[in-house]
């Protein structure tokens, strides 16, 4: 079988958030996650203050980053795990990126 690509991961990733509920994430590691905001896919940190995990920084999903977690994020596509995030519903849903409707 050949290795995962960066594209494909983030094309398979992409279909599965458009299809659940917003406000879940794709926990892709124990310090990272994934989530549709509406029009894009955001790749995000966490940090684990006072027992609760919150959003700490967003980061574009690169060759570099991709390089350094592959095995993670391959393993994760084998596995998917998402969770329900209540910091993530108070985030503003974002327009839907123009699709090219007429």
């Amino acid at each position: 079988m050949k290795p995962l690509t960066l594209e494909q991961f983030k094309t398979q990733l992409a279909v599965m958030l458009r299809r659940i509920p917003y406000g879940t994430s794709a926990d892709l590691t124990d310090y990272a996650i994934a989530f549709w905001d509406g029009a894009r896919v955001v790749y995000a940190f966490i940090s684990d203050n006072d027992g609760t995990e919150q959003i700490d920084d967003e980061f574009e999903l690169g060759e570099y980053e991709w390089n350094h977690w592959h095995e993670d994020f391959a393993n994760w596509i084998n596995e998917p795990v998402f969770s329900v995030r209540a910091d993530l519903h108070k985030r503003p849903l974002a327009a839907p990126a123009d699709t090219d409707v007429r």
